[in-house]
């Protein structure tokens, strides 16, 4: 326990060995890493934070590492968690230390964290709600999430994001089909991105149509040109990105807090719930019985499922 209070205390002071520290057993999911952050969760609740995703291609690494880069310029700190794939020799972050934002590397108002994705499923890494939590108690003001690529497990993003940005680029294939899947649903900001290429006006009215295709809400999504290796536009889509932090401050971001709170609760319920049952077929040497059970098709997962838990609430 004393470990766990010295890594805390190091986090709330902004230590970077221990921030680091804590987010490794985070990542291993140890004991002290729960104990870490129900120590750490009252100082959380701070930080703006933003999840940036879209397909592979779109530039989000360049876009962040300018973001970043205004963001210091305007005397913020940033906190950055790049979720991976996984590395199929180590386990770890396949692009590791994430190369593009090495230059801020040196800069104690910038903490950069990849994160492998460990065959998640889902973009987001399992830990990486956990990791955001270490960025926000340790002081950050803006903590931004990168995560692999898009797909439909995009969606997962709003589950940890208080902003999302939908990252495009002309030229990648069929730019609708990129922001299909559940990914309009869920853009605060579209960002049409290396907007020097051709195409671009093309893409920027595709989006605009998806727009007005859905309903209109108090807040209409903005669609922000940038092209990020030159660094133009990244100041145009942080004056936006802070136009949609104010809104959230409407009453809206209580209502996403809520969300979030409602979706780590129901997800801690099914871990724990997860590993009691687990623990007690165990404990009974019951389980390999069951699954030799369910392999002759005497029973099916879902049925063995359902017994066992019903048994497990009669002892609870």
């Amino acid at each position: 326990m004393t470990e766990v209070k010295e890594l805390t205390a190091g986090v709330l002071k902004n230590d970077r060995r221990l921030i680091a520290k804590t987010m490794t057993l985070i990542e291993n999911n140890t004991p002290e890493a729960r104990r870490a952050i129900s120590i750490l969760y009252q100082h959380t609740g701070r930080a703006h934070i933003i999840g940036i995703t879209g397909p592979p291609g779109s530039g989000k690494s360049t876009l962040i590492e300018k973001l970043v880069k205004e963001l210091r310029t305007r005397g913020k700190s940033v906190g950055v968690v790049a979720v991976d794939p996984t590395s199929p020799f180590t386990g770890g972050a396949f692009l590791g230390d994430r190369v593009r934002m090495q230059k801020h590397s040196t800069d104690d108002g910038v903490f950069i964290r990849s994160m492998a994705t460990r065959n998640n499923p889902g973009a987001l890494a399992r830990a990486t709600k956990d990791v955001v939590k270490v960025l926000d108690a340790s002081g950050k003001d803006v903590v931004i999430i990168e995560t692999v690529g898009a797909g439909q497990s995009e969606v997962d993003i709003i589950k940890i994001a208080q902003t999302i940005l939908v990252v495009l680029a002309p030229g990648l294939g069929d730019d609708i089909q990129a922001i299909k899947a559940g990914i309009m649903e869920i853009g605060d900001i579209f960002v049409v991105n290396k907007a020097d290429r051709e195409n671009v006006n093309r893409t920027m009215s595709d989006i605009e149509a998806m727009l007005n295709m859905n309903p209109e809400g108090k807040w209409r999504p903005p669609v922000v040109k940038t092209t990020a290796i030159a660094g133009e536009g990244t100041s145009e889509l942080l004056d936006k990105i802070n136009e949609h932090k104010n809104y959230l401050k409407s009453g809206v971001l209580k209502m996403r807090h809520r969300q979030i709170a409602q979706t780590e609760l129901v997800e801690a319920i099914r871990e724990k719930a997860t590993e009691s049952i687990v623990n007690y077929l165990k404990r009974r040497g019951k389980l390999d019985e069951i699954i030799d059970e369910i392999i002759v098709r005497k029973t099916d997962p879902y049925s063995a499922a359902e017994k066992l838990l019903a048994e497990r609430l009669k002892e609870v």
